[in-house]
């Protein structure tokens, strides 16, 4: 398919490199508050909930973090509106506003011992709050970042969402293994746990500031223009793309289920199960998150010479091919547990960098935001967020400590079949679809 030129004013090259930095920086804020919680899942459990039994404290733990995942649906349809009624801009602003402050709050707040039961529900409620705005920051990001973006270059330009959620995660980790190895056991449980998410009120602020410096994107202030702006975007999102929601749905639940085994289950999973220490659990979670940050760059790049399509059937089929052997090596020794992890990763960055901006691609510009929050929502609220809890209750059910590698297997089947049947190329496709049609007439 021969890329068309968008008819939406081209942006400097300055202007998209402040636009990739306060994307990049506000997306990362967003996402080290959502690993804060994953990386001191564990402590958490210990903390918030009754110590009669680790494995119920921990699916305890689990549940809560999939319930945050619960307000996503509420998050995607509210945000999906906002950004394609008053902006990309305003919309990412509001969403990590809302995200450090709930994320600050969990710092804060007491644990069982101080408050009983209502410790882990209004751990529930922030974790809902989290949710809430993480149904908009994704996608929202996304469209932002490939919206200034040159044609051709889309998916290298767009890698900077992914990049980012590896190094929020790497730096998440990289905060819970100081912590963890320089302090007491004690004094992990004192106060040493809630650092990472105290973080998020500075953190917070910046992105914020970031992001009120960059006027919202080309296609937007295109679509203010011609008076072109959708007023129920919502609506006309699931009436007119029926299809292209159901298909990002159906690829994104492989998306969605690798990446939360290997950036949120794994820690818990190498230390619970495998014997690891907490240490060399997140030490390998950085070594991974690492490999998945660098892959996101050369993945990007093939994803824009070859298209969206072959790098999705490449990733799908991966993941029906690789998850035994990976968590084979992760139970091999630490090297092993390191090289598993990784290629977990790497699959993850495949698909990643190729589905950011698809999701922006498949969708005309004044239902972008709904649409696109609503199919790539699902799959994570549905399958994303009860990942990690799937993968213990079923290592707890069968006893074979390698059980969540055939459920990656099963998910990785029905995308690759969406994929094949589904999924039509979106490299070529105008980004300011609706716009001109508007301005004809």
């Amino acid at each position: 398919m021969t890329p068309q030129k968008d008819s939406a004013p081209e942006a400097s090259a300055a202007v998209r490199r402040k636009v990739t930095l306060a994307s990049a920086i506000g997306n990362f804020v967003e996402w080290f508050d959502s690993a804060a919680y994953a990386v001191m899942s564990a402590t958490i459990a210990a903390l918030f909930f009754p110590d009669y039994d680790k494995t119920a404290a921990l699916l305890a733990t689990w549940a809560i973090f999939a319930g945050g995942f619960i307000a996503r649906p509420l998050g995607a349809a509210f945000f999906g509106r906002y950004g394609d009624r008053l902006g990309r801009n305003r919309m990412l602003a509001l969403t990590i506003l809302t995200m450090s402050g709930a994320t600050f709050l969990i710092g804060v707040l007491p644990t069982y011992a101080s408050w009983g039961m209502a410790a882990p529900i209004l751990l529930f409620l922030l974790r809902c709050a989290q949710g809430f705005s993480t149904g908009g920051e994704y996608t929202g990001a996304s469209a932002f970042i490939v919206e200034y973006s040159p044609e051709g270059r889309r998916a290298r330009f767009a890698a900077a969402v992914p990049v980012t959620v590896g190094l929020a995660s790497v730096a998440g980790s990289g905060v819970g293994f100081l912590i963890t190895s320089s302090v007491s056991a004690e004094a992990l449980q004192s106060w040493g746990w809630r650092i990472p998410f105290l973080l998020a009120a500075p953190l917070g602020l910046i992105g914020l500031y970031l992001r009120s410096k960059v006027e919202d994107t080309p296609v937007f202030r295109s679509l203010e223009r011609h008076d072109a702006v959708e007023q129920a975007p919502l609506r006309e999102a699931v009436r007119r793309c029926g299809r292209q929601i159901a298909t990002l749905f159906g690829y994104s639940i492989t998306n969605a289920v690798g990446y939360y085994l290997m950036s949120s289950y794994m820690i818990a999973y190498m230390s619970e199960q495998l014997g690891y220490s907490k240490s060399q659990a997140q030490l390998t979670n950085v070594v991974s998150m690492l490999a998945y940050s660098v892959a996101c760059l050369f993945a990007a790049a093939a994803s824009d010479r070859y298209g969206r399509r072959p790098m999705l059937i490449i990733a799908c089929a991966g993941f029906v091919l690789l998850p035994l052997p990976a968590f084979w090596l992760m139970g091999s020794g630490l090297a092993g547990a390191m090289v598993g992890t990784s290629l977990l990763a790497m699959l993850v960055s495949v698909i990643g960098t190729s589905n950011v901006p698809a999701l922006v691609e498949m969708f005309p510009a004044k239902v972008r935001a709904s649409g696109s929050a609503i199919g790539y929502t699902a799959a994570y609220v549905l399958f994303g967020g009860t990942a990690p809890f799937v993968a213990t209750g079923l290592v707890s059910a069968s006893g074979n400590a390698i059980a969540p590698a055939f459920y990656m297997v099963a998910v990785a089947v029905v995308s690759l079949v969406v994929v094949l049947r589904s999924f039509r190329e979106t490299r070529g496709l105008r980004l300011d679809r609706g716009v001109e049609s508007v301005a004809q007439a």
